[in-house]
């Protein structure tokens, strides 16, 4: 039977080693004089978004940099991002980093355009009027943030995860360049990679799923699962590099069609209680979900899975296979596989799962789940 599409995107997707230097003409493109750049410390540091902000200024236009990003944004680095906005006046913003300076340039965008506080955003379609254009620079493969309508920000008090999400927070521009990836450490990369992954994986089996996001996963799925670990083992690589920086915006895309499942639910929780990096979370939980999901999902999994068949370094298979692959991934990179490995108490279980079930992933997941569910998927994990 012929697939029937009916999409198109937001984001305009610029890809290839060097590309940075053509952030200036991007941003003239948008007709911007004024650009707000949110990066963080480490991408500043190797000297990436100075590269950046010396194409902007070749374009005679004026740069103000926010450096405040750090892991997770919370809504005091958005509010802290907010203020120089404020003062700055921008008519673009650039996030120019990981996921987290991109979550954190649309954050500032949605309290610079429409007012208000970060928690007046939480949910779907919350923007009161238009936002500035924004433009992409992913510095790792991972969140697929560039190619999505979502921030993931932090509330500071409470450390409860909001997604916020409107179709106006997109960016208008995003400008993948597999070099502004290999000064990444190891960890990074493993983090952001596995992240990626799950992406694929969650959202060909959602029960939002549909021809459009499962496209993208099985896209993503060949270019993802073959390069993880050859990016780790051999981190000069570019082709590699490549490859996993495009899979990951793929699964952005799918996460914009599809939405995300349970080990993302179930990952939240670890990230807000026990300070586990949310790649690291992901690990721990994925292979666990997907078994749970195989009573009904099998066949999808094989499907995916199909799509890199010809590559020896990946699984065919269904469930089983998938969630041992996962795992052996996890382990060769270096990521715990049990949560006892990473301070987490049993007896904080229970607490752990009824928070996961509140989470707004959980209800896309194929199988429903409920916190005695997510309890036993915390249990086999520990």
């Amino acid at each position: 039977m012929m697939t029937v599409l009916d999409y198109q995107s937001s984001t305009r997707i610029v890809f290839g080693p060097g590309k940075v230097t053509e952030l200036g003409n991007a941003a003239r493109e948008l007709s911007a004089q004024r650009v707000l750049v949110a990066s963080d410390a480490g991408v500043i540091a190797a000297g990436h978004t100075a590269r950046g902000i010396a194409a902007l200024e070749a374009a005679d236009i004026t740069v103000q940099l926010f450096d405040g990003v750090k892991e997770n944004p919370t809504t005091e680095q958005v509010d802290a991002g907010l203020a120089i906005a404020n003062d700055f006046r921008p008519d673009l913003i650039v996030g120019f980093g990981g996921g987290s300076a991109m979550d954190c340039a649309k954050g500032i965008n949605f309290l610079y355009s429409c007012g208000g506080k970060m928690q007046d955003y939480w949910g779907l379609g919350k923007a009161t009027g238009p936002l500035l254009p924004m433009i992409a620079v992913p510095t790792t493969a991972g969140t697929g943030s560039e190619t999505q309508s979502f921030a993931l920000i932090s509330d500071a008090e409470t450390h409860q995860k909001m997604a916020c999400g409107d179709h106006r927070a997109a960016f208008r521009t995003a400008i993948l360049d597999p070099e502004l990836t290999v000064t990444q450490p190891p960890r990074v990369a493993a983090l952001s990679g596995f992240d990626a992954l799950s992406h694929t994986v969650e959202t060909f089996v959602t029960n939002k799923r549909n021809d459009s996001s499962c496209q993208f996963s099985r896209e993503a799925w060949q270019r993802l699962a073959p390069n993880f670990l050859r990016v780790l083992e051999c981190p000069d690589d570019i082709a590699a590099r490549g490859e996993m920086q495009l899979g990951a915006c793929l699964a952005g895309l799918a996460i914009e069609n599809s939405m995300l499942g349970a080990a993302h639910a179930l990952a939240n929780p670890l990230t807000a209680v026990y300070d586990i990096a949310h790649g690291e979370a992901i690990a721990l939980m994925l292979p666990h979900v997907v078994r749970f999901n195989g009573a009904q999902c099998d066949g999808w999994y094989h499907e995916l899975l199909e799509t890199a068949a010809d590559d020896p370094n990946c699984p065919t298979g269904g469930a089983e296979a998938l969630a041992d692959f996962l795992q052996n991934l996890a382990s060769k990179a270096g990521l715990p596989v049990k949560l006892n490995q990473c301070g987490v108490e049993q007896s904080r279980l229970p607490e752990l799962a009824d928070s996961a079930a509140q989470q707004w992933t959980a209800s896309f997941n194929p199988v429903p789940v409920s916190p005695a569910e997510l309890l036993k998927l915390y249990e086999l994990a520990w």
